[in-house]
């Protein structure tokens, strides 16, 4: 009688351990869930052609830009879960204006796109002077994404502004577009392959495709701890603030 027993808490034990570990298991799956950005309604705000019509935002930005026919459009529309709010041509080269877009928890900025053969010079020059009169405002920007085509190398558009990027000391990211044109051999191929001729690390660049969602639950993630950043900046930047009003009572009292 007394084998028995012990054998029924042993067990009991035992069925204890296994559902601890299932509910461990749902700890770490919310976990991973909490880490990725959800947008529920993402809304078009303005155009803006100059600097002067440039918004000054209240909520950290992301800056979109890339070549005309990288996918930007499509790309904006796949983390909006909309399929027309970036509006996408069939001609490249179209968007001509930096677009707002509120996201929620950000604002993000659609720049006009670069290296289209079809574009007059002087609008290629009027397109570049936006761009820098945009990114002059570093500020305001809490990180960019370039976007480039997974399966072609880096044009020599892109390595000037990936240069551009860095000599202005701005955060970005790498987000390749097209990625379900390849198969996961190749894609992985050309993603190492694409870090090198950009002298970034892999883990600089997000595969992505709009074709198929896939990499955008990546992308989000990134975009979270962008803004968990921002905000922690902004906690940072109010703090001394806050301390020396506490020590102006000190020398009162």
């Amino acid at each position: 009688m007394q084998q028995k027993k012990k054998t029924k808490k042993q067990n009991a034990h035992t069925r204890y351990e296994v559902k601890y570990e299932k509910k461990t298991k749902n700890e770490e799956m919310q976990t991973q869930n909490s880490s990725v950005l959800t947008i529920k309604n993402a809304t078009f705000i303005t155009s803006a052609a100059k600097a002067d019509q440039f918004i000054t935002p209240d909520k950290p930005m992301i800056a979109v830009c890339g070549k005309s026919n990288v996918g930007k459009s499509s790309f904006i529309n796949m983390l909006a879960n909309r399929k027309k709010l970036a509006k996408t041509s069939s001609e490249p080269g179209r968007t001509r204006l930096v677009n707002y877009f509120d996201f929620g928890e950000f604002i993000l900025a659609d720049l006009p796109g670069y290296g289209f053969a079809r574009v007059s010079k002087g609008e290629k020059e009027k397109w570049a002077k936006t761009l820098d009169s945009f990114f002059k405002d570093r500020d305001k920007i809490a990180h960019v994404f370039m976007l480039a085509d997974s399966r072609h190398d880096p044009t020599e558009d892109d390595v000037q502004m990936i240069e551009f990027l860095n000599f202005h000391i701005l955060p970005f990211t790498v987000v390749l577009t097209k990625a379900d044109k390849l198969s996961k051999m190749k894609l992985k191929e050309h993603v190492r392959m694409i870090a090198a001729d950009l002298y970034l690390g892999e883990s600089n660049l997000l595969a992505t495709s709009a074709e198929t969602g896939f990499g955008k639950d990546t992308v989000l993630q990134k975009i979270k701890s962008v803004i968990d950043v921002q905000n922690s900046v902004l906690e940072n930047d109010e703090t001394p603030e806050n301390t020396e009003d506490l020590e102006d009572v000190d020398d009162f009292n």
